[in-house]
């Protein structure tokens, strides 16, 4: 029974280091993306918020939830029956005064990384490859429909999103997040102006299941759009709390909800990256940024007191990484106006899906702990992605006892001769590939260990 709790694990990168000439293309250049008006909040209720709040009102009944799991390990340090629950997870209290555990947004973007929770950070180690399978033990619980109606009134709504979705969620391999995909599959079951459940579906479902990498919550500050295509334009409340159409009921409970993520967002927004754990070379690295400023600065930016970011969208021309994630999004006409037609795009703050034809070019804060890398997550380490010859075509990494390589920076991984299983990452898959970012095989191999090095220290 404890493997039912894994699928929660659903509830939302270095792609473009642009160089000051580009590689032959179509003509298309980087375009600015502008700012939009955010909402102001008080990041201590934010964080109060993402961790004891109640954004979902159906969920798991706390005692089957332990009885189920078992205690986890207290890494927020919160207080009463949280305590016992994993990181990626409230217990709230429902309406009918039943404590109930509901899966938050900690579940992908928060990491135990070398023994400590690093909060904002992706989670690379997440699981989706049997979501079908689980969404069978999760159909077992409609038995308490008869037998305990009382549990069953406090995770049917989830359960019936989770049944409707599960199927169609599951990518080629381990350690890549299909959070795009939920969000199309469940707004496919919502009207969009009343957000009310259909089970017949109101969208066709498109076939492909494509994988991205999540990127780092503290990047989010400097961006004038989210997600790796830059579609995510206007209100970023909106998009952060989109994860509450697996339950909600209504625009009333939505708009409730909503309130609180004016204050999310200033939390996410206080977020700093964790700084380069081990020794730096200084001299190396002051050689590095030179480098870096006259190679990569261009898309990436400048960093330190006086750096700014660009917020450029690079064309797929010029990144020339796997494009089927933004031309998935181009294509999805059907998502888009759904969304743009919503109660999402309604109001004073309002959010609107824009598609591109590229990808956003990410700051680089943090970067060292953000492996694996392209929005894909199809590059283990920071030296593959710089040299496009050393990135293996079939690779594995140990999810149970993973070890990360400081001096390549990234994921320790093992090469394979072929595919075998979802465990192996396989980058001749459709949306899987490792190629493109050719800008770092320009430098030396000593040209490269500088770059690197200064990147340990933004």
């Amino acid at each position: 029974m404890k493997k039912i709790f894994f699928l929660l694990a659903v509830v939302a990168v270095f792609i473009c280091c642009a160089a000051s000439s580009y590689h032959e293309n179509d003509g298309a250049k980087p375009t600015l993306i502008p700012p939009s008006p955010q909402r102001s909040g008080d990041s201590a209720r934010g964080y109060a918020y993402l961790t004891t709040g109640d954004f979902l009102k159906s969920g798991f009944p706390y005692d089957f939830f332990i009885a189920a799991k078992g205690k986890s390990t207290n890494y927020l340090g919160r207080d009463g029956k949280n305590a016992n629950v994993d990181f990626g997870y409230n217990v709230v209290t429902i309406a009918d005064s039943m404590d109930i555990v509901i899966p938050t947004c900690m579940q992908c973007h928060a990491a135990v990384f070398d023994g400590k929770l690093i909060v904002g950070l992706g989670n690379a180690a997440i699981d989706f490859t049997n979501f079908g399978a689980k969404a069978k033990q999760l159909a077992l619980l409609k038995n308490w429909k008869l037998t305990a109606p009382r549990k069953y009134n406090a995770v049917k709504a989830l359960i019936t999103s989770m049944a409707a979705v599960n199927p169609f969620m599951e990518p080629e391999v381990r350690g890549v997040n299909t959070a795009d995909r939920l969000a199309a599959l469940l707004v496919a079951h919502r009207d969009p102006q009343t957000l009310v459940w259909s089970d017949v579906p109101l969208l066709d479902i498109p076939a492909t299941v494509f994988p991205t990498d999540v990127p780092a919550w503290w990047l989010l500050k400097k961006k004038n759009a989210m997600f790796y295509n830059g579609f995510g334009r206007g209100d970023f409340g909106k998009f952060l709390m989109l994860s509450n159409i697996l339950t909600v009921t209504d625009t009333t409970e939505a708009r409730e909800v909503y309130n609180h993520f004016g204050d999310v967002l200033a939390y996410i927004r206080s977020i700093q990256p964790p700084p380069y754990p081990q020794h730096i070379d200084q001299r190396l690295a002051a050689t590095g940024k030179i480098l870096f400023e006259n190679t990569c600065s261009d898309c990436h930016g400048t960093y330190g007191t006086d750096g700014i970011y660009p917020n450029l969208l690079v064309p797929g021309t010029i990144a020339r990484t796997d494009s089927l994630l933004f031309r998935s999004n181009q294509q999805a006409k059907p998502f888009v106006d759904w969304f743009n037609n919503s109660w999402f795009a309604q109001g004073p703050n309002a959010a609107q899906l824009v598609p591109g034809n590229g990808y956003v070019a990410p700051p680089l804060d943090g970067v060292w702990i953000t492996a694996p890398y392209l929005h894909n997550g199809s590059v283990p380490t920071i030296e593959a992605v710089l040299n496009s010859r050393l990135r293996p075509t079939y690779w594995t990494r140990d999810f149970d006892n993973p070890e990360y390589d400081y001096i390549q920076v990234g994921w320790k991984y093992q090469t394979r001769d072929q595919p075998d299983g979802r465990k192996v990452y396989n980058t001749t898959l459709p949306g899987y590939g490792n190629y493109g970012h050719y800008f770092g095989d320009k430098l030396s191999d000593d040209e490269r260990k500088a770059v690197i090095e200064y990147l340990k220290t933004l």
